[in-house]
């Protein structure tokens, strides 16, 4: 009887979704409404790759639910947690204008919602439509919470580009089959990096090259002639990705949630954190085509899982006993490929950035070996040199307090963090070829939980700097509450004197992969009252530390200040 009402609640969830969509599609919704959603945290067996586990989810769907909207809807969504394990939902992108105790960093803008416990969600897409996606924003359990969030232009207000006969949704993610919390703890514990993933997925199925999953690989039907909008989201732990389809161009029209000038290619680079539009048209032969996602590997000493996961993009008539065309992916350490898309990257319309700047940071970001501290250093201490792993950015490895900084800076509690991040490294060198991490070198990172305050309004530039300390890699950049210009970027140290910006049509986004062994510069106006978290998202360098926040103090007047916290705000 549970299961047949399990059964009948999924079903409904799943018609109210579908209802919702199509008054969407068809206009028959105006934007400015209100969005409802329930969110059960929870637990599913699942049977992947010849192994079956326990897997933590939203309303047991792997991935979770997708959450419709328009431009400037509201939405609530009640979270249950009906697991042992605390837990967080990080609205991906959304700049939460005067909605901070929403933002669902944990320890950073909320307490963590315990076993039992429940918090509602209630923000305001304020001028913002694309592609967005929800996770968990607490230890691993990324991993398999997560779900696209779409939000479509306002009733009546068309889309910059041919408007596609379908639109699909693709999330990449990573499987393992051990308990990702038991990863996560050995990891941690051992002081040196993680275990590779045993598949890549897209949209939950690893597809046929791996073990057990013939019929475990998910599958677009098309017609010929028709022109398809995917949209891209990488919702992996640790590793960016490249995406392509056997034979078919992709143009890319819409980069974190924000429309850029078309730009075609055959394929795309999409870190963790990253979303991407593209536009393909089914102009080829009757057959079945492989979608492909392979890694990334920017950092020289990381190792990745090589094994392609697959899905496929079959056109309706082709006979069922084809065989999927292979696609054509780019060597995994191929830096040109990933630089030829950033070059296409552009605005769609001119936006003048401002010229003046009222706070320059310069920051380096990358890894760090610290001294072993432990008394069985074999098992605690199994990085180089016998030290520690961490991350750094401007060398302080971000640490969590044990209360929320919102929640500290709200009721000016003092003593879980300091004001006192630094604006420049604590010195210069060679940053990308210099210093290679050796414990007599003093490469080590100091540990805190430093904070940045900004004067509400203020012109802030930030430069990103890559360093080599210990590996050059691609780091996704993600920065929560705000989007930013991406003005330049470059191989090598950053030179002012040399560094080209584009202040004309740069793109803005919300997380940038700054380039390994090189450097990225933003901007952005600190217009968004609250406390922000700016890390890597790649899980692991942002548990190392590889992370800051940036308060913005309140401005004049209720439309320029932080509200009061909500009633059910968690505890810690």
């Amino acid at each position: 009887m549970a299961n047949l009402i399990t059964l009948f609640s999924l079903w409904l969830s799943m018609m109210s979704t579908i209802y919702s969509v199509k008054l969407i599609a068809n206009g028959s919704t105006k934007g400015e409404s209100t969005r409802f959603y329930d969110f059960k945290v929870q637990t599913k067996r699942v049977t992947k790759l010849c192994n079956s586990k326990d897997i933590v989810t939203i309303n047991g769907m792997f991935p979770g639910p997708v959450v419709y909207a328009q431009e400037d809807d509201r939405i609530i969504v009640k979270v249950t947690n009906m697991t042992p394990f605390n837990v967080t939902i990080h609205w991906h992108g959304v700049r939460q204008r005067l909605s901070c105790w929403y933002d669902g960093a944990s320890l950073i803008t909320q307490c963590p919602i315990q076993s039992g416990q429940s918090f509602t969600y209630n923000f305001t897409v304020v001028q913002q439509k694309g592609t967005f996606f929800w996770h968990a924003h607490i230890s691993w359990l990324r991993g398999t919470v997560y779900g696209a969030m779409i939000v479509y232009p306002k009733t009546g207000v068309p889309y910059p580009f041919n408007f596609p006969y379908q639109e699909h949704i693709i999330i990449l993610g990573e499987y393992w089959l051990q308990d990702l919390q038991q990863i996560e703890n050995a990891t941690i514990a051992s002081g040196g990096p993680p275990p590779i993933a045993d598949a890549y997925t897209i949209n939950g199925h690893p597809g046929p090259n791996y073990n057990c999953s013939t019929n475990d690989v998910y599958q677009i039907n098309v017609i010929p002639g028709k022109i398809y909008l995917l949209r891209l989201i990488n919702a992996g732990l640790n590793t960016e990705n490249f995406f392509s389809i056997a034979y078919h161009n992709l143009t890319i029209v819409e980069a974190d949630a924000e429309y850029t000038k078309p730009f075609t290619t055959d394929t795309v680079m999409i870190g963790p954190g990253q979303t991407l539009n593209v536009l393909l048209s089914a102009d080829q032969p009757i057959g079945k085509y492989s979608m492909a996602i392979t890694p990334y590997k920017s950092g020289r000493f990381v190792k990745y899982q090589n094994i392609s996961a697959i899905a496929y993009f079959n056109y309706i008539g082709t006979s069922s006993d084809s065989l999927p065309l292979p696609a054509k992916l780019p060597k995994l350490d191929d830096k040109l490929a990933v630089k030829t898309v950033m070059d296409g990257l552009r605005s769609l319309n001119q936006v003048n950035v401002f010229k003046e700047i009222d706070k320059n940071l310069f920051v380096t970001i990358g890894l760090n070996v610290q001294k072993c501290h432990s008394k069985k250093p074999k098992q605690n201490c199994q990085f180089m040199h016998n030290g520690v792993l961490a991350a750094s950015m401007n060398n302080v490895s971000f640490v969590n307090p044990n209360i929320s900084i919102l929640g500290a800076y709200y009721k000016k509690i003092k003593g879980s963090y300091t004001e006192d991040f630094p604006d420049t490294p604590p010195k210069f060198y060679d940053f990308v070829n210099g210093a290679p991490n050796n414990i007599s070198y003093d490469t080590q990172s100091l540990n805190g939980t430093r904070t940045k305050v900004l004067k509400y309004g203020s012109r802030v530039q930030l430069i990103m700097q890559d360093t080599g300390i210990v590996n050059t890699e691609n780091h996704p950049m993600h920065f929560h509450g705000y989007s930013f210009y991406v003005v330049g970027y470059g191989t090598g140290n950053y030179n002012p004197r040399t560094a080209k910006f584009n202040l004309v049509d740069p793109p803005y986004m919300n997380t940038i992969g700054v380039p390994a062994g090189g450097w990225a510069a933003i901007r952005f106006v600190a217009d968004n009252p609250g406390v922000w978290y700016m890390h890597c998202h790649i899980d692991i360098h942002m548990q190392w530390g590889l992370g800051m926040v940036f308060i913005v103090n309140n401005g004049k007047g209720e439309l320029e200040s932080l509200p009061h916290p909500p009633p059910d705000l968690p505890q810690c």
